[in-house]
């Protein structure tokens, strides 16, 4: 029975560590971006294969929108629920000793959604507007927005493929396409990490895996 806390408690200071470490730099990249970049700003980093391309979204991952205000408010109260429901997940898995690989997966993408809500719920408060100027954190006029109303900041750009599609193509014959287009942050990044390696290694990780937790204890 040790032997069985030990495992829980070190797979419990594990996902903590992923979710810290993940959140700590979502944020601190994001805060930096504010106060030192103006929307729509762009600093080229490898060519025109990597940009650092500021923006801001009212709405869902990757800068999709969402229904105008009351879609943004919808969408928050939505990343809170959800990520209520994947803690008390993550803490089931815990309990019924999942796969590390498994632990490691959902706090990802736990932190990813609590970087996200971040955003929305606080920086419209902490900040004042980033158009043509870079924000100021806790400015004296108050931010930009109420509580849940802020807009999640997006840097990473990646247009590794750009060009234009033949005049044959259906439906979108000579226009213009990028590879890749969205524009996301690392909390994007590490909720579809999460969810791929959940997906692409279902089989491995969940081979020996009871699904039934083990919720009784004894001493």
């Amino acid at each position: 029975m040790r032997k069985l806390k030990t495992s829980r408690f070190s797979k419990s200071t594990l996902s903590i560590l992923v979710i810290s470490g993940i959140i700590i730099l979502d944020q601190s990249i994001k805060i930096w971006i504010k106060t030192h970049m103006f929307l729509g700003q762009e600093i080229p980093v490898f060519g025109n294969w990597f940009i650092i391309h500021f923006t801001e979204n009212n709405g869902m991952a990757f800068g999709y929108e969402f229904a105008g205000n009351f879609g943004k408010i919808f969408l928050s109260l939505f990343r809170i629920l959800a990520v209520i429901l994947i803690a008390w997940y993550l803490h089931k898995l815990i309990k019924s000793k999942a796969p590390i690989l498994v632990i490691i997966s959902i706090s990802m993408i736990l932190a990813g959604a609590l970087g996200n809500i971040i955003d929305s719920a606080f920086y419209g408060i902490i900040f004042n507007n980033s158009l043509y100027q870079t924000a100021t954190l806790f400015p004296e006029g108050g931010g930009y927005a109420g509580f849940l109303y802020g807009k999640v900041v997006d840097m990473l750009y990646f247009p590794i493929i750009s060009g234009h599609f033949p005049q044959w193509f259906p439906f979108w014959g000579s226009q213009e396409f990028v590879f890749f287009r969205p524009i996301f942050n690392i909390a994007d990044s590490s909720i579809t990490t999460g969810v791929f390696v959940i997906i692409f290694f279902q089989k491995k990780v969940f081979k020996n895996y009871n699904k039934k937790p083990e919720l009784a204890e004894t001493d």
